[in-house]
């Protein structure tokens, strides 16, 4: 398969039109169907659902979601791949890529980013945010150079440095809820109320531990990935959110506030990348300069 036709493709999938695809790749209709009928007979898969007479608009099927995905990873790695070759013979510059659980953590990487880029200014950052499932993902998979996560890791698959932070785990809520009034919340006090918890937390046992109940037997209103949503919930009343100090603003004029566990249960932050990588000379001397940094810390 080319990647040139993978190209082809993901311009039908983003166009959801064989006839606008061809036009933005300029390139004649039938010749990009007969392109995209090979890539389906190669496969021996139904890639796209073509429309009826009376519309254009192609749909995909479950195999080209798929491809889809999988060429979007592939173009990404490919690209990526040739800059740091364009750039291997000249000074430092490029690209830095971070996947980021959310964690307050991230506020040291970003300041040694920042120590980078002044003494290198061709070095570019670039984070995504996700879950430690999604981090691990995308460093199997070359799409990131290093992982911010909250948990241990496979020290045969990875190396680690543990950063000198601890996330502390509390409760996030509206200013006029119940609970608000107390200073720190024991598990007994969550046991009866609505819950909205992080889908990483979810599929642990960290918090049904901490909660001395599994989370089968609690009102689990809702789960989020991302707290921001989180927090969005919990400012529309449906519940109190599980979650980490920091990360969500909660001074001025918020209507939320946060509350710590009690017995505290807190959490460290690893920096954490493929063990026996290459690296591009950007990531290298960034690892360098995150390791002074915490040398300095320590």
């Amino acid at each position: 398969m080319e990647l040139r036709v993978l190209q082809y493709f993901l311009a039908v999938a983003r166009e959801q039109s064989i006839s606008g695809a061809a036009q933005a790749l300029h390139l004649s209709q039938p010749t990009l169907s007969t392109q995209i009928k090979a890539m389906e007979e190669e496969l021996g898969k139904q890639l796209l659902i073509r429309g009826t007479p009376g519309s254009r608009k192609v749909i995909l099927t479950e195999e080209g979601m798929i491809l889809r995905k999988r060429a979007e990873e592939i173009l990404s790695l490919v690209n990526r791949t040739t800059s740091e070759i364009a750039l291997s013979d000249q000074s430092i510059a490029g690209d830095v890529y971070i996947g980021a659980g959310e964690t307050d953590g991230i506020r040291l990487l970003t300041r040694v980013a920042q120590k980078v880029q002044t003494q290198y200014p061709h070095v570019h950052f670039h984070i995504s945010s996700g879950d430690g499932k999604d981090v691990l993902e995308n460093l199997d998979k070359g799409l990131i150079d290093f992982g911010l996560l909250l948990q241990h890791v496979d020290i045969t698959k990875y190396e680690m440095i543990e950063i000198p932070v601890k996330e502390t785990w509390g409760v996030l809520m509206r200013k006029d809820a119940p609970l608000a009034e107390k200073a720190v919340i024991a598990p007994e006090d969550l046991w009866d109320v609505p819950l909205i918890i992080s889908r990483q937390a979810y599929s642990s046992a960290l918090l049904s531990s901490w909660l001395k109940r599994d989370l089968t037997e609690l009102n689990i209103a809702a789960t989020y990935s991302l707290l921001y949503n989180g927090s969005l919930m919990v400012e529309e009343g449906m519940g109190y959110a599980l979650c980490l100090d920091k990360i969500i603003n909660t001074s001025g004029d918020s209507c939320l506030c946060f509350r710590p566990f009690s017995p505290s249960l807190k959490l460290g932050v690893y920096i954490v990348w493929k063990k026996y990588q290459v690296f591009s000379k950007a990531a290298e001397k960034y690892l360098n300069m995150l390791r002074a940094e915490l040398e300095g810390l320590i």
